[in-house]
C-alpha cells in the first residue's frame, strides 16, 4: 500500500490495455478488485470497532475513546480502494479470467 500515491496521477491509457486488449473490459476488471478491496476493508473496520460496541450508552465513554477515534482516523487515511485497485492491475497483480465465448452449438440450443 506504500507505493500507492496520495495524489491524482495522470494515466497512459495504452497501460490499461496491455493486459486485457480493450481498456474497457480493464476497467471493469479494476472496478471489481476496488469493489473487494473495499468489502474487505469495511469488513476489517467493523470488526475492530466492535470491539469497543457497549450496550450502555456512558457519555464519558462516547468522548474519552481515542483509541476508537485513532482506528477510524487510521482507515480515513489509507489510500481509496480504486487507487489501490489501479496500482494493482498495472503491477500484474489483478488475475483476470475471460470466459470461454460462446460456441455455435451453445446458440442453437
Amino acid at each position: 500500500m506504500a507505493s500507492v500515491p496520495a495524489s491524482i496521477v495522470t494515466r497512459n491509457m495504452a497501460d490499461f490495455a496491455e493486459q486485457t486488449g480493450n481498456v474497457y473490459m480493464s476497467v471493469s476488471v479494476i472496478s471489481k478488485r476496488a469493489n473487494q478491496i473495499s468489502v474487505k476493508l469495511k469488513e476489517e473496520l467493523n470488526s475492530k470497532l466492535a470491539e469497543f460496541a457497549t450496550t450502555v450508552d456512558n457519555l464519558e465513554e462516547v468522548f474519552e475513546n481515542r483509541e476508537q477515534i485513532e482506528i477510524s482516523k487510521y482507515y480515513e487515511r489509507l489510500p481509496k480502494p480504486t487507487s489501490l485497485a489501479i496500482e494493482e492491475f498495472l503491477e500484474g497483480k489483478v488475475y483476470v479470467r475471460q470466459p470461454d465465448e460462446e460456441t455455435e452449438e451453445d446458440i442453437n440450443l
